[in-house]
Formats: structure tokens, sequence, C-alpha cells
């Protein structure tokens, strides 16, 4: 999906594209809702605090939001354990009105797509073309997706030795703490949301201080659509609060988080000291992108391109080592530098811009500090390099060749707009390389040559390779990370998996006639 709508971002052909971008943004969309949301029905926090929203275009306040802490997350636990208590209208109801829920839901956010991808823009600074014509698009999808999960989730029945009859129930877990990140926040929440409230568990959600606006304005929509008080709970604030009472709650039965490694360390331990809850983990990614000899070159870059600019680079799965083969390293440089170059950067809600802000001062910062440190160790910098423009984060899309391994933007997730493109001259060179990083989330590989591409897919260790494409996702196909990039699988079948508990039932059965 991501693929192919990169893919009508440049060339601008097809029919669905058009239409999504033929729908006029709302370059200032009404902020609805700004409080947290209990039960179906909205609050201040218990403290009495707020924070502000910024819109990182313009480094202006959008609004005031109610901030969320240790109280407010045990007012949505109990109301969460309430609609999830035995008996329940929600315990109760049939697991295709389950389903039928989740198709409302997304048949609302179809219904005000323009609004919400205006609003997303505006929050998190992505080009609204993106917010219309893949984020939307995919959210309502996943919701889809696991709406028709819902009646179709079964158990088994066994046959054991003896008297004995023996049959396995799916059964939901409980309670589900959901911790989502800023850089895609309604397709995060979709992914969370679509596989927990069709396995019938219930959710308390804290969505990201710096992109809090559009999971509010859903769980209005999840009111409208018909869902019960207390199935579905969101709290704006801060991870070392909010977060922090969520991982380590006692009635919290799983976890789930999608964010950075040093943070994801804290929930699993946190979850250790206190119920030992289930827990996921989608985490961080250093993923190579290995570029044969023998690929369609021009191709190649701009697949590469993509695979890391897209988003700001604010993608955990973004293509930031670059290994390219030694006889075409030089020429994959040039027309990679030209290609950053004709990157267009700015208003975000201008259609011709491919690049909006970074999402805050703290991100906008710490990326030019590790561009720096690439200039410092030597790296040979081809494009960019420096803030672009005076107002809002906005960063150059840069491009750094000669990378060694042993440098820091080599090692570093930079979840920024910074390619890294190092030499190799042996195939299996590439792949040891490769898995040289404590993380394991995604890789990409351009070649003609399927056995290689092959070879290299079954000898990186990572959770999703691609091959002669990048950041193609289909809620489908299932996504997560070897090693430091995390635990568990989000999307597809296998996201089910996490939602659920297997009970086992034996019944006594009339002994045989002798």
């Amino acid at each position: 999906m991501l693929r192919a709508a990169n893919r009508l971002f440049v060339a601008g052909k097809n029919s669905a594209w058009i239409r999504c971008l033929s729908s006029v943004p709302q370059t200032k969309p009404e902020v609805h809702f700004n409080k947290i949301f209990i039960n179906n029905e909205w609050h201040n926090a218990v403290s009495g605090k707020t924070f502000p929203t910024i819109n990182p275009a313009t480094e202006e306040i959008i609004c005031d939001v109610a901030e969320a802490d240790k109280a407010d997350v045990e007012l949505a636990v109990q109301a969460a354990r309430s609609a999830f208590a035995f008996g329940s209208p929600w315990r109760t109801m049939d697991a295709s009105t389950r389903g039928r829920l989740l198709s409302k839901l997304a048949d609302l956010i179809e219904r005000d797509q323009n609004y919400l991808a205006s609003l997303e823009t505006l929050d998190n600074g992505k080009p609204y073309s993106i917010s219309i014509a893949v984020d939307l698009q995919m959210v309502i999808k996943c919701l889809r997706y696991y709406a028709g999960w819902a009646d179709k989730i079964e158990g088994k029945t066994i046959p054991v030795d003896g008297d004995f009859f023996c049959y396995t129930r799916q059964e939901p877990v409980g309670v589900c703490g959901q911790i989502i990140p800023w850089n895609f926040p309604l397709l995060m929440l979709a992914w969370k949301l679509g596989p927990a409230l069709a396995t019938g568990n219930t959710v308390v959600m804290k969505v990201a201080e710096q992109t809090p606006l559009t999971a509010l304005y859903i769980a209005q929509l999840a009111v409208e659509a018909g869902y019960p008080p207390g199935v579905l709970n969101i709290l704006p604030g801060y991870g070392p609060t909010a977060g922090a009472a969520i991982a380590e709650h006692m009635d919290v039965d799983k976890v789930a988080f999608t964010g950075s490694t040093e943070v994801g360390h804290m929930i699993q331990q946190a979850a250790g000291r206190s119920n030992l809850k289930k827990v996921t983990l989608e985490l961080g990614g250093k993923s190579p992108n290995i570029i044969l000899k023998d690929c369609d070159l021009e191709e190649a870059v701009e697949q590469s391109h993509f695979g890391l600019f897209f988003n700001m680079g604010q993608c955990c799965t973004a293509g930031s080592r670059t290994f390219v083969e030694d006889d075409i390293y030089d020429d994959f440089v040039e027309l990679s530098a030209e290609r950053a170059k004709k990157r267009t950067v700015g208003d975000p809600f201008n259609e011709s811009n491919e690049q909006g802000p970074q999402i805050d001062e703290e991100q906008f910062t710490r990326i030019l500090g590790l561009i720096e440190s690439g200039k410092k160790e030597g790296a040979t910098l081809l494009a960019g390099g420096e803030r672009a423009g005076d107002r809002g984060y906005f960063i150059q899309p840069t491009v750094f060749g000669d990378v060694q391994d042993d440098m820091r933007i080599a090692k570093e997730e930079i979840f920024g707009p910074v390619q890294q493109l190092l030499r190799f001259k042996k195939l299996d060179e590439a792949i040891e390389r490769a898995n040289k990083t404590s993380y394991g989330l995604a890789a990409g590989v351009m070649t003609k040559d399927i056995e290689k591409a092959l070879h290299i897919a079954n000898g990186v260790r990572a959770g999703t390779v691609w091959i002669n494409c990048y950041d193609v996702f289909d809620i489908a196909i299932p996504f997560g990370g070897y090693k430091m990039s995390g635990t568990g699988r989000e999307k597809g079948e296998a996201a089910l998996d996490s939602y659920l508990e297997t009970k086992s039932v034996i019944v006594r059965t009339p002994q045989k006639n002798s």
C-alpha cells in the first residue's frame, strides 16, 4: 500500500489517488475534543493539568489538551474492567455484532476522512496527500479486516485418552493497555484497536502527547458506532506518568507498545515487576537496504529514496543503512544525491510538497545533532545537512556517502530524513554487516537475481524483507521484529494471538459398557 501510494504520488496516474487528492484539505480544522475519554464520557484530568499540542509546521499551539496521569489511568482501568466483567453487555455480545461495530467504526472514519486527514496533518505535520491517500485508507482497511475476524475465532476438539471430551476456547485476555507513537497516530491506533476489539477485549489507550487530536475524535466515533461504555478509553498524556501507570497497573492484563527500544525495556520491566502481564513491543530499527550491481539502477535509487525519506524519515522500518555494491556505488551515490535535492519540502497542506516538518523541537534538534556527527566523523555530505527555512521543524533531505559501520549515523536510529550510503564488495559481507546491529525490524534487497535475493532474505535477521520494493504493507501481513526491535507481531491473523488466551475444557463422559 505504501509503495503503491508512493508510485502514484510520483506518477499521478491512478484515478483513486486523484480522487483522494481532489478532496480539499481543511487547513484549519476545528478541534472538537481535547479532554480525556473514559466510559464514553469526556473528562478533565483529575489534576486539572493540560498541555499544549503544537503544529510542527508553524511551531504554534493548536490547543491545550487534558493531561492524564496515574489517577486518570486508574479511572480508565476501572471502567475497562467493569466493561469486561463476566455477564456484561460487551462480554455477552455476539461475536458477529462485535464485527459489525468495527465495520461501523470504519464506515464513520471513511465518512469523516477528509476532516481526520486534515487534523492529522495539522497535528503531525505529514503531507495531507499522504494522510488522506495512505494513512486513512489503511486505517479503514485495517478495521474492516479485523471486523471480518470477529466471528471466526475458533477452538478445537481434541481426542484425548480415556472417557473424556476435550475442547479449547479462545477467550479475550481482558483489559489491554495500548501505548501508541506519534509518527502514524491513526494507523497505530487502528493496528492496535482492530485485533483487541475483534477478540472481545477492553482497551485503555495512551496516545502520544505530540499527536493526541485524531485519536480523541475517533473516541467519539466509537460512541456513535455503538460501543458500550468502558470498552474503549483514550488518554492523552506523557510516557513517564500515564504510560508508566498503564505498564505497572496490576489490573491491566496486557500491554502493547510501539515506540523506542529504550522505553520498550522499561515497559517489559514494569510488566515483570507488577502482574507479569502479556507484552507485545514494536520498537526501533536500523534497517539494511542491500543494492546489488545487477539491479535496475534508477528504480533502486527511487525505491531507496522512498524507503528512507517517506514520512520525513520517521519510520521504524526506514532503510537507513543502504549497502551498495562497489561496482555501482559511485553512480548510485550521484543519483541519490540528485534525487534528494529535488525532494520538495514545505507546507504539508500544499500537495506539491513531498516532505513536511519533523514532529517537534526535540526530534528536530536530535536529527541536526546526528547530521553534525556524520560530518565530524568523516562521512561525505552529498545533499542537505541543514535546517530548511526559518519557521517550523523542517530539515533538508540529507544524503551521506562514504559512511562506515562504526559511525554514529550508521549505528543509531536517526528517525529523520538522513540517508546513509555504505559500500560493500561481496554478498556474504553485506549480510554479515547487515546483521551487525541490535535491531532486526526490516530489510530490503534490490537485484534481478532471485537466487541472490532469497539468499539475502534468508540470511538477514529481520521480521520483514522487501525484494525489489520497500515499505509495502498490507493489513494481512504480520509485522514485527527480531532482537531488540520487539516481541510479538502486529497485523494479520498473527496479531490475534497476543489478544487471546487458550482455555482447555475437559469433560468426563459416561464410561463405556463393559
